[in-house]
């Protein structure tokens, strides 16, 4: 079988792709939730229908997206969380995202039922030849900032980029470099079915780019079952490169990731010693009260004034050391590199404002946080696993939350996150802050005890992200049920008509453990769309089989 670049004759595919879910796609997966809100306005005034089509037998969409919504209703009512004005507005909140998902999926549907799947194939593959360029203009810009060909080593700028350049690998979302990750490793098991073998490298290339190695492992296991089980020759040949695409950026390109996969491993099985705060960390909390704390203010001042007058001096009587030359024996003239012991190439330990944010938050609600409130600092657990088992624990104190949960935004959600006002995902109006209790004492002491710390920690195995734990925290077994019946259940219920989804649905199942999907509002509706087009494609297939037999 040979593979051509013709593919991509892009005069004709202009001409022959659905604009409006271009458009639509293009929208919704910013990150901004103003421009999702846009996205949705604008194609129900393209495209105006509000015929969802539920069925309790051959339903068109999934019900959960239904049953989760009057499951958030009869929690409302049983936990009798109706009292407070701040919390009602969450709770709506927390609905209509539930609502945007509806939309979102119906919107999709339509567009797959309405069109050819050449013309749905095509408008994907526009999409991801935009997010590319995208991908590709942002590492461009970084590369052109550092002046470094591989910023991936580049430890100047106080290491700025270096182990962390994926992370503004972002793409046409403008969102998390993970949401990119994700995306284009869709991409690369739906192209490597169409075998279009330059999208699928595209696809890997931006993938290995946004430096995420919990994709990139999922990926790698995807793979490997598709090499084993099914697919052909060339098919084969097309994972080995890709396997290879992964070595070497792992080794030659961004050798530091490995490294930091197998350390967060070991932090796993093998406990790490606690950590005493330091003056550091004293002084970012503005305590000094204490006549002691005072004079050790004054005394680090005076360290810090005589080093640094020092170092002047020292400035004075030597070359920089991006001009230090040195003649060798052969008459040349050596110019010696930096020295990255030097503070320009080493991680700031300066307390971000960031930090020091939630430090002061820590300060004020000490008594409430058992983790982060501590003056010890120990790591344990990566923040996933510890989330996991703090809702065993919560379950287990409060039995009769069992079936329907806490409530949206009271426990595991990105609502909750946000509600605080501490500025994560996104903005919230500080009168209507609200933080529960139960959420407080749990997953938000989790991340503060991470991310109030130096950014080494800032990963996302120690985030309490996840999509199960949201469904069984805050919606309880009824949640967990709904999901599997009529989410899960509804694609798997055509498992013999998917193809590429099979995959695809394995990859989403994994991860729904590292993020709050649904919420997103982004990869979500990328999976749905990638599901429904598999299930047409196989369709029309078996129905032009039947009509020339």
């Amino acid at each position: 079988m040979t593979y051509s670049f013709a593919d991509f004759n892009f005069k004709k595919i202009l001409n022959s792709i659905d604009w409006k879910l271009l458009l639509f796609l293009v929208l919704f997966l910013n990150v901004k939730l103003a421009v999702k809100v846009a996205a949705i306005i604008i194609i129900y005034i393209l495209q105006f229908n509000f015929r969802f089509g539920f069925s309790l037998k051959k339903t068109r969409l999934p019900l959960f997206y239904l049953f989760v919504i009057g499951i958030a209703f009869i929690g409302l009512i049983v936990n009798k969380d109706y009292g407070s004005p701040n919390y009602l507005l969450l709770f709506l909140t927390g609905v209509s995202f539930w609502g945007a998902c509806l939309l979102a999926i119906h919107q999709v549907k339509l567009s797959v039922e309405n069109n050819t799947t050449e013309i749905i194939q095509r408008t994907i593959l526009v999409f991801f030849v935009i997010n590319a360029i995208m991908s590709f203009y942002n590492i461009a810009h970084i590369i052109w900032e550092t002046g470094a060909v591989n910023p991936y080593r580049y430890q100047g700028m106080y290491q700025k980029y270096f182990i962390g350049t994926g992370d503004y690998i972002r793409g046409i979302t403008f969102d998390t470099s993970t949401t990119n990750a994700v995306i284009n490793s869709f991409g690369v098991i739906y192209f490597l079915d169409k075998k279009k073998p330059v999208m699928v490298f595209v696809c890997m290339i931006v993938l290995l780019l946004t430096g995420s190695n919990f994709t990139n492992l999922i990926l790698l296991l995807a793979l490997t079952v598709l090499f084993i089980f099914k697919s052909n020759k060339d098919q084969k040949s097309l994972v080995i490169i890709c396997v290879m695409f992964l070595v070497v950026f792992m080794v030659k390109v961004s050798p530091q990731n490995h490294k930091y996969v197998f350390t967060s491993i070991e932090n796993i099985f093998y406990k790490s010693k606690p950590q005493t705060e330091t003056a550091v960390a004293v002084i970012a909390r503005d305590s000094l009260s204490s006549p002691e704390a005072i004079k050790r203010k004054i005394a680090q001042n005076y360290i810090d004034s005589v080093s640094y007058v020092l170092s002047k001096k020292h400035l004075i009587n030597t070359a920089p050391d991006s001009v230090l030359a040195l003649p060798n024996y052969h008459g040349r003239v050596l110019i010696l590199p930096p020295d990255i012991n030097k503070p320009p190439y080493l991680t700031p330990t300066d307390t971000t404002f960031e930090e020091r944010r939630l430090l002061t938050f820590i300060d004020a609600h000490k008594n409430s946080l058992p983790i982060s409130g501590q003056p010890i600092f120990s790591p344990g657990l990566p923040g996933a696993l510890k989330g996991v088992l703090q809702t065993i624990t919560f379950f287990r104190h409060h039995p009769a939350k069992i079936i329907t949960g806490d409530g949206i935004g009271n426990f595991s959600s990105k609502l909750a996150f946000r509600a605080t006002g501490l500025g994560f995902a996104g903005d919230y109006p500080s009168k209507y802050i609200f933080i529960c209790r139960d959420f407080l004492s749990n997953h938000l002491d989790i991340y503060l005890n991470f991310f109030s710390k130096r950014g080494g920690l800032h990963s996302l195995t120690n985030t309490p992200f996840s999509v199960y734990d949201q469904l069984m925290a805050e919606y309880g077994l009824l949640g967990i049920i709904a999901f599997v019946i009529f989410y899960l259940g509804f694609f798997t219920k055509h498992l013999k008509k998917l193809t590429y989804g099979i995959p695809l649905l394995i990859l989403m199942m994994a991860f729904f453990f590292i993020d709050y999907w649904f919420e997103q509002l982004s990869a979500i509706v990328f999976f749905e769309l990638l599901l429904l087009l598999n299930i047409k494609e196989t369709s029309d297939l078996k129905s032009m089989i039947y009509k020339y037999e």
